[in-house]
Order: structure tokens, then C-alpha cells, then sequence
């Protein structure tokens, strides 16, 4: 298995950088059979705001059974115009398809 520090630090840069910049995008990160990467896209396309920025301050990641990397995220995010941070939580868990990609598999944020 690749270094799963490694996976995970590119991933939370990649997935970051894609929200903030496109988050359309980000549909390509999830499973569309396992998890409807459509509606996921969809949902966070709609969210009510035009301009976020994370700034994430914290990253651990623990390999899973079968091959798999949970990955726990905490930092700060700006929305729209906001001089005020948000504090957030956010922890993904991610997977390889057939082919050995990787993927989002489950993927839980909240506010803290």
C-alpha cells in the first residue's frame, strides 16, 4: 500500500482546493454506483454560499482493512465575505475501485 500519510495529505489538498475553487468537481472524487456522486455534486453546488475557503489545520489519517484510509481533518473555513472563521470537523473515509483508484466512500462534516 502506498504511504498512507502520503494518500491523505494529497487528498485533503486536492479536495480542498477543488471545493473552494469548483465544487462540481468534486463528483469525479466520489463513487457514482456505491454513492450517487451526482446528488453529492448536486447537494454541494447548492449550498448557500458563492465563496468558501478552507484553511485546514490539522490532518491524521490510520489505514483501514482491505486497503482503505480514514482521514480526520479539523481547520477553519471562510464564507462569502466573512472576516470571522468557522471551525470545522470533517473526516472522509476512502477506498479503491477496480482499477485502483481512489475514492471517497463515506465523507462526514460538521460545524464545531
Amino acid at each position: 500500500m502506498a504511504d498512507f500519510n502520503l494518500v491523505a495529505t494529497q487528498f485533503v489538498g486536492h479536495y480542498y482546493s477543488t471545493f473552494d475553487s469548483n465544487r462540481a468537481e468534486l463528483a469525479g472524487l466520489y463513487s457514482a454506483q456505491e454513492l450517487g456522486a451526482a446528488a453529492i455534486a448536486q447537494k454541494l453546488v447548492n449550498l448557500p454560499f458563492e465563496k468558501v475557503k478552507h484553511q485546514p489545520v490539522t490532518t491524521e489519517a490510520q489505514p483501514t482493512p482491505g486497503g482503505g484510509i480514514v482521514i480526520l481533518v479539523t481547520g477553519q473555513l471562510l464564507v462569502d465575505d466573512e472576516q470571522n472563521p468557522l471551525s470545522y470537523s470533517q473526516a472522509f473515509q476512502l477506498s479503491k475501485d477496480q482499477a485502483g483508484n481512489w475514492y471517497v466512500f463515506n465523507d462526514i462534516f460538521t460545524l464545531v
